[in-house]
């Protein structure tokens, strides 16, 4: 193999590890958005669920506006 062409090789390995680099940075962030999200969307089920169990339920014409 000439030179020329180990150094290319060479260069093309460096940027191919580089941009696995920043790939696996961005996957990891990622990972921890949905982590964080499937927390979120947890404790709202679980908030949803709570008011549901305890809302009181009456006639539409019995609840108060909310400018009053």
């Amino acid at each position: 193999m000439s030179e020329e062409r180990l150094i290319e090789v060479e260069s093309k390995l460096a940027y191919t590890e580089d941009a696995l680099q920043v790939l696996s940075e961005v996957v990891a962030r990622q990972q921890q958005q949905i982590d964080r999200l499937q927390s979120l969307c947890q404790q709202l089920a679980e908030r949803a669920r709570s008011n549901a169990d305890n809302s009181f339920i009456g006639k539409p014409e019995d609840e108060i506006p909310p400018h009053y």
